[in-house]
């Protein structure tokens, strides 16, 4: 049976519907929406793969063997059970880009203001969204994990502990798509939030201990590093998956990496899911 938003989106306007329970139905539909245009359009998910894919075999088999982890022998093997988690988390929030342009192509294309003509609530188009950016990352991550453990990578703590890492990864990516839906509310073409979606991403990805432990980077930079909330999920996820490769750092941050990445992701989250939603309000009005 059709509901009142589907009706709604098909062109007919029903009464209006209030309540936590309808915001949360309607978020639905329109996760729905963007997960079936996902598998009408099968590149935006073959693409999305080949990037995170691309990354760890090049990083493995190209530069592994030089880069050493201290405590260790330099050797691809050894790297690639210190890399994975960054690679995990450097992908998930790598999909804000595909968030910002998602959002701002439904800007352009007058969508935003059809939605704002429906009885549904204003969060609902912008929660909706991230929901099947959300989706689509966690099956990225599943398809990245197999590549993995086919190049070498190995869960050492036992399948609970390495689904708790891959919580964080998804709560982590989840914080980030409202970072992605705010900047696609903030432009005013799908090529520019591509851009600016992505820009800001490489200097929070690689000033962290993703790709080399942060004890060989400037001691002025340490500190960025360790409370960076990228560099916390990827040490919460190396505990969890067991992976960790060489001395912990005793930066507070790391010692207490599950905690921080959690409350980093919480924090993330809640300013930026206000901050989006009062963007679309007043772009839409």
């Amino acid at each position: 049976m059709t509901t009142a938003t589907e009706h709604a989106i098909g062109g007919a306007i029903p009464k209006q519907r209030r309540g936590v329970a309808a915001t949360l139905h309607d978020s639905w539909v329109v996760a729905k929406r963007n997960l079936r245009r996902m598998t009408r359009i099968p590149e935006i998910v073959v693409f999305g793969l080949m990037q995170p894919v691309m990354f760890v075999l090049l990083f493995s088999y190209v530069m592994g063997g030089a880069i050493q982890i201290p405590g260790t022998q330099a050797s691809s093997s050894t790297y690639i059970q210190f890399l994975m988690a960054g690679i995990f988390a450097q992908t998930v929030t790598f999909a804000t880009a595909g968030a910002s342009a998602g959002i701002a192509e439904d800007m352009t294309k007058g969508l935003v203001d059809r939605f704002r003509s429906l009885p549904m609530a204003r969060s609902a188009v912008l929660v909706g969204r991230t929901l099947a950016d959300l989706c689509q990352t966690a099956f990225t991550l599943v398809v990245l994990a197999v590549v993995a453990l086919l190049v070498g990578w190995r869960i050492h703590n036992g399948v609970p502990k390495a689904l708790g890492a891959f919580a964080l990864l998804l709560l982590l990516g989840y914080a980030f798509s409202w970072i992605g839906a705010l900047i696609g509310l903030s432009v005013r073409s799908p090529e520019a939030a591509t851009s600016a979606g992505l820009i800001w991403l490489f200097p929070l990805t690689f000033i962290s201990n993703a790709f080399v432990p942060i004890s060989s980077m400037p001691g002025w930079l340490q500190g960025i590093a360790y409370w960076n909330p990228f560099s916390a999920t990827v040490q919460a996820c190396r505990d969890l998956f067991g992976n960790q490769v060489g001395p912990v750092d005793s930066a507070w941050p790391m010692q207490h990496a599950v905690l921080v990445s959690v409350l980093w992701s919480l924090v993330i989250t809640a300013v930026f899911s206000w901050l989006s939603v009062r963007k679309y309000r007043s772009a839409s009005g």
